[in-house]
């Protein structure tokens, strides 16, 4: 058990006695932590109504300098950003993000437009002001959120909030019969640019709805929205209805031909692992065939050996032409019984041995 324990606190002094961040030596390959300067937040940002401000100190602005040299933490630079954010999206998000990282030391302001003032100077929003102001709160860089932000900015209100600089892109935003609302914030050397996020806005999501309306339309239709609430007429509702049931259609017999596909590769895959075993087991059959039946098989040899063997039964050796002959003995005449007549000679034995000697009974048969 020491060298374990001896083990690990080598590894320890190396780690303290390295240069790298929190004690880690460079050797061992960790990557060094960036610092951070905030957390996240467990609460929303708080609106401004909330917030209490110290009238009593003065308010002066800090330059450009200051900001970006750093002020103390008990007066951090404030920014303020305003929009409409409706249907807050990253884009909205970064350009918060960026607005806070401008200095140092940043204090976020967010202002955020009603919709009595949206829909005069922009149009209609999707989301109410409500919403609109929940969304910002809990964005993880606002620090505070102004409700019913204006339109234009003027002196008084930037004094109100202490407002050192302004957040926003540098692109001239035209509104209000004015080509640029940020002209005299400009002019002030109190703007601080931001960069727009490519590809992402409101009105880019707006546009998807629209173009994707009877997608959208038959999705919330099947999530048990109604026609009514949708501002679907009735005559669309079953359109969208028949198309949800065709489309439903087609998914199942897409999934069928997919299973059927899976199904046709695994029997050919099991066909063709068949086939390979037939063909194996079939060349063993015709090699074991060719080896017994085959010109040179077993079954020739074993047919010649039992031809052999039948033809050494069925004609036995002749004997030897020089061996002597050997006259039989004649044959013993049988006397038939009752008879005192001589039993006939085959022709045979007449041509043979006409004296032919016959048997004599024993006295014991004559009595």
């Amino acid at each position: 058990m020491e060298p374990p324990t001896s083990s690990r606190l080598n590894s320890r002094k190396r780690r303290k006695d390295g240069s790298g961040p929190n004690g880690a030596a460079e050797l061992d390959g960790i990557p060094p932590k960036m610092s951070r300067r905030s957390f996240g937040l467990r609460e929303p940002a708080p609106f401004s109504d909330e917030v209490e401000i110290d009238y009593s100190k003065p308010y002066i602005r800090v330059t450009y300098e200051e900001a970006m040299r750093g002020t103390p933490l008990d007066r951090p630079v404030r920014v303020y950003a305003d929009g409409i954010f409706d249907l807050f999206h990253s884009g909205h998000a970064r350009a918060l993000m960026q607005a806070k990282n401008l200095f140092p030391n940043t204090y976020l302001i967010v202002g955020v437009c009603s919709d009595e003032l949206t829909h005069n100077f922009k149009g209609f929003t999707v989301m109410n002001e409500n919403e609109r102001y929940d969304a910002v709160q809990h964005c993880r860089y606002v620090d505070e959120v102004v409700r019913n932000a204006p339109w234009t900015l003027t002196p008084e209100f930037l004094a109100e909030h202490r407002i050192d600089f302004v957040a926003h892109d540098d692109i001239p935003y035209s509104s209000a019969g004015s080509d640029d609302v940020y002209k005299h914030i400009k002019e002030a050397g109190m703007f601080a640019p931001t960069q727009r996020t490519e590809g992402i806005s409101t009105s880019d999501i707006i546009t998807r709805i629209v173009r994707d309306y009877d997608v959208y339309a038959r999705r919330n239709l099947q999530r048990g929205y109604t026609a009514k609430e949708l501002n679907v007429s009735f005559i669309n509702e079953k359109k969208y209805h028949l198309q949800e049931r065709v489309d439903k259609v087609k998914k199942r017999v897409k999934d069928v031909e997919e299973k059927s596909k899976e199904f046709v590769q695994k029997v050919e895959e099991k066909s063709i692992d068949l086939i390979q075993k037939w063909e194996e087991k079939s060349r063993e059959f015709i090699g074991n065939f060719l080896e017994m039946f085959g010109p040179e098989g077993a079954l020739k040899h074993m047919l010649k050996e039992g031809k052999g063997r039948m033809l050494q039964a069925i004609s036995p050796k002749q004997s030897p032409s020089s061996s002597p002959t050997h006259d039989r003995s004649p044959s013993p005449s049988f006397r038939w019984p009752f008879s005192t007549k001589t039993p006939p000679s085959s022709p045979g034995n007449r041509s043979r041995n006409v004296s032919a000697v016959t048997y004599d009974i024993s006295e014991d048969e004559e009595d």
